[in-house]
């Protein structure tokens, strides 16, 4: 796993922003690092739409991906199963299989 980098927040905020406004959601503004000390993940909602605030240094790109997707489905109020339908989506137009490095249950043999 790679460390998060600007660059790669920039173009995952821009890739997320089209894909939720391509289903007709909010599209939210994305910043590092929040202003709230000691948090990796904060949302405010502001006249102009919500704004996500991830915390990028020394963390790991698949944890900053997964803040970003999660303000997503926060500032769309989203529960499921359409928050699961869209996070699926939203990882996918970033480019990241989540389940790819995860090893489900099922996976296991005994």
């Amino acid at each position: 796993m790679h460390p998060a980098t600007t660059v790669d927040f920039a173009a995952a905020a821009r890739a997320l922003t089209r894909e939720a406004r391509g289903r007709q959601l909010v599209g939210p503004s994305f910043r590092c690092p929040p202003r709230l000390v000691g948090v990796d993940r904060s949302i405010r909602r502001r006249a102009g739409g919500p704004v996500v605030s991830v915390r990028l240094r020394g963390r790991p790109w698949v944890a900053v991906v997964a803040d970003m997707i999660e303000g997503v489905i926060v500032a769309n109020d989203l529960v499921p199963p359409h928050a699961d339908r869209v996070r699926a989506a939203l990882w996918l137009a970033v480019g990241v299989e989540p389940a790819a490095d995860v090893e489900r249950p099922a996976d296991r043999v005994a």
